[in-house]
């Protein structure tokens, strides 16, 4: 849950650390919602995701940033491999098929925040 603003803070202003962050499945491996769906007022979602393979997809709407946190292996963008280790930054458009290979820690965010009904799947196409 978010902490409490302070009386001069901003009404939406969240501080939440990771191990309070909800951990789930998701397409790329597990993910902690450090800001998403639920949260009043963000313009973005973040996530701290475990990577460890990524089923291909894409999304309509969404931009999506990946910073490597820790690990390495490869981007998969529209098909091409692109190497990435800690310390990358991926910019992803929407309407790119993406994916992963090899086990990363990453900081993703997507503008404006992804739902449900904005990620699909190549291999359901």
């Amino acid at each position: 849950m978010p902490e409490s603003p302070s009386p001069s803070s901003p009404a939406n202003l969240i501080l939440r650390h990771e191990d309070k962050a909800e951990r789930e499945v998701s397409a790329c491996g597990y993910r902690y919602r450090l800001l998403s769906r639920g949260d009043d007022d963000v313009a973005a979602w973040a996530h701290a995701v475990d990577i460890d393979g990524a089923r291909p997809h894409y999304h309509k709407r969404a931009t999506e940033l990946y910073y490597v946190l820790e690990g390495e292996g490869k981007v998969l963008l529209d098909g091409r491999a692109e190497e990435v280790r800690k310390g990358t930054m991926v910019h992803i458009p929407p309407g790119v098929v993406h994916s992963a290979q090899g086990k990363m820690r990453v900081l993703v965010v997507g503008i404006p925040d992804i739902d449900d009904s904005d990620v699909f799947y190549v291999d359901e196409d």
